[in-house]
């Protein structure tokens, strides 16, 4: 493996692991300011994974969030991978530039 190819896996895995903590962070806030109610019924018979929600394309999220994580939603937005990654990559080309 080249060296520019490592550093650019290591940096993803960085970034990756930044957004893991968010979306852990941002779903115990929802389910404790939903009491748990993150699916609506549509999510739960069709045996969607709440976290998933989290993660995926936001027409699938509001389809089987459940009223009270579209109430939370409007409080603290959802971030996707692909919002996460771009303002990461930002912070971190500002961060080279000032330094």
């Amino acid at each position: 493996m080249s060296r520019l190819i490592g550093e650019a896996f290591a940096e993803w895995r960085e970034c990756r692991a930044a957004f893991d903590e968010v979306l852990h962070s941002a779903y115990t806030r929802a389910e404790i300011a939903t009491n748990g109610a993150l699916l609506n019924d549509r999510g739960r018979r069709a045996e969607v994974d709440a976290v998933s929600l989290f993660m995926g394309p936001q027409v699938r999220a509001h389809a089987y969030a459940s009223p009270e994580l579209l109430e939370h939603w409007e409080e603290h937005p959802r971030v996707t991978y692909a919002e996460f990654e771009r303002q990461w990559v930002a912070a971190r080309e500002a961060e080279r530039w000032a330094a």
